[in-house]
């Protein structure tokens, strides 16, 4: 049994297409404003942590619910 042709889509209104990219619409994601965003300052020697657990821990759910990869899901954080 051979396997089916594949179909090949061509775009031929750029503009439409674009325009369609457009309207896609928007993802707007709100965090609760008394959660800290940075961690605490440790006290400690070497390197401090920049991030609090919860922001972590927050891209990390948007990384997987999304299926980023992680260098996207970093960018995300801002």
């Amino acid at each position: 049994m051979s396997k089916p042709a594949l179909t090949r889509y061509r775009t031929l209104n750029w503009s439409a297409y674009n325009a369609a990219l457009c309207e896609r619409g928007s993802l707007t994601v709100w965090f609760d404003p008394l959660t800290p965003w940075h961690a605490a300052l440790s006290g400690k020697r070497g390197g401090q942590p920049v991030y609090s657990d919860a922001a972590i821990q927050a891209c990390l759910t948007v990384k997987v619910l999304f299926g980023l990869p992680l260098r996207q899901t970093t960018g995300f954080r801002g």
